[in-house]
């Protein structure tokens, strides 16, 4: 539902011109594509307290500022893709958090170990390798200027665009007041913050309250939408609520993709494809070693069910405890799941994260897959190395040795490769 609403705002938005207006007053302070990206990156970043609020929310925004700037639809995707999870999962107080909070307590008590599950997972943080080298990864992209693989080549083929793009943009009519963006998103935020407010103080706030706050936000916002349509446009609210519908007939594929991800999700379940997989991970290894296994037994499985959720739930209850069995170090082993986890969810193409970074930038999903991939890839290695490392060194601050080492791949690699 939120996913289809979303649509109807959008079309909305973009109908009422607030979208062009935005697109012109920022890029009046942001004069440059380098300027633009990282704008997109500080947003996705302060959109910490939901993975679907980031996408839907800056992604929609910033999809007339990249038009204006010429810059692709699939990075907006990327960027907004990869600070989503990447920046909830190292929220302890966000729904991330208290779900895998639930898990570790759960599985602790199943092994018979009194602790509390939020120093476990306080102590788990500054392991959580792929988060913290895929939010750095993307200023490092940024900094270059440059591109290589399918991002390359899909930014070319929209540049070569510029002409249809120009003459479409030349046949909008209507004033453009930046009023009518920024009273939807004045009443989208003030709801979504009542809702989550009220929850905060009262029960704790849940998934399932964000995204009741992200329905009724978007709702409303919809409502502002309209308004600012018939009293500065004369469009009736006829007009308005048909031109919702279809903005939301344009998603239904989208909607699609979802419901079959989660279809797919149901019947791995009912396989017991996951409890299959982590019997796999033999007893013959050195612990040491686990968490390395444990990230690529992770990584697998949330590639091919497109749930990191799924994934944590799924090895914490039977890799966690075989671990402790092995004598494996388990605040590492729960990093493990975790990165694993977040890194096959990132790559996935039958992720909900991924389909809506793709929705989100409105561009087709499969680009977004194909372009995002390469650079994933790289964290990916990265987060590898830098568990491998720690196995010998039993240190943090591995991670500092690898964002110098991510930084300079990917120079080379743009140096290299890209234009």
């Amino acid at each position: 539902m939120i996913t289809l609403i979303i649509g109807g705002f959008v079309r909305l938005l973009e109908e009422s011109g607030g979208a062009r207006a935005f697109s012109t007053a920022i890029v009046k302070l942001v004069s440059s594509k380098k300027k633009g990206q990282f704008a997109t990156w500080i947003s996705g970043i302060s959109v910490f307290f939901s993975d679907t609020a980031n996408s839907l929310i800056v992604g929609p925004l910033f999809r007339p500022v990249y038009r204006e700037l010429n810059i692709c639809r699939e990075k907006l995707a990327y960027i907004i893709d990869t600070t989503a999870a990447p920046v909830v999962i190292l929220i302890p107080v966000a729904s991330w958090g208290v779900y895998i909070m639930s898990l570790i307590e759960n599985s602790y008590l199943g092994m018979g170990i009194n602790e509390e599950s939020y120093s476990v997972l306080l102590s788990v943080w500054p392991y959580q390798f792929y988060a913290f080298l895929a939010l750095f990864a993307v200023p490092m992209v940024i900094s270059t200027g440059k591109d290589f693989g399918p991002m390359l080549a899909a930014q070319k083929s929209y540049e070569n665009e510029t002409i249809k793009q120009n003459d479409e943009l030349s046949k909008e009519e209507g004033e453009t007041k930046i009023i009518m963006v920024i009273l939807p998103f004045a009443i989208m935020l003030t709801v979504l913050g009542g809702v989550l407010g009220y929850y905060a103080f009262t029960e704790g706030i849940k998934s399932t309250h964000v995204n009741a706050g992200l329905c009724l936000s978007y709702i409303f916002a919809s409502m502002g939408c309209a308004y600012v349509m018939r009293r500065y446009q004369g469009t009736s609210y006829t007009e308005a609520m048909n031109s919702f519908f279809k903005g939301v007939g344009n998603l239904m594929q989208v909607g699609a993709i979802l419901a079959l991800a989660w279809a797919l999700g149901s019947i791995c379940r009912e396989l017991e494809t996951g409890p299959y997989l982590a019997s796999l991970v033999g007893d013959g290894l050195n612990p040491a070693f686990f968490p390395v296994i444990v990230f690529f037994l992770g990584a697998m499985m949330s590639f091919a069910t497109g749930s990191s959720f799924g994934t944590f739930a799924i090895l914490m209850a039977t890799v966690l405890p075989a671990g402790h069995i092995l004598g494996a170090d388990l605040v590492l082993t729960i990093a493990a799941i975790l990165s694993g986890g977040l890194f096959g969810d990132h790559t996935s193409p039958i992720s909900d994260t991924t389909v809506l970074a793709s929705m989100g930038a409105g561009c087709p999903h499969i680009n977004h897959v194909t372009t995002q991939i390469p650079y994933a890839l790289i964290t990916g290695a990265m987060t590898v190395s830098a568990f491998i490392l720690l196995a010998i060194y039993q240190t943090p601050y591995v991670i500092i040795a690898m964002f110098f080492v991510q930084y300079f791949v990917i120079r080379f690699l743009m140096n290299r490769f890209g234009a």
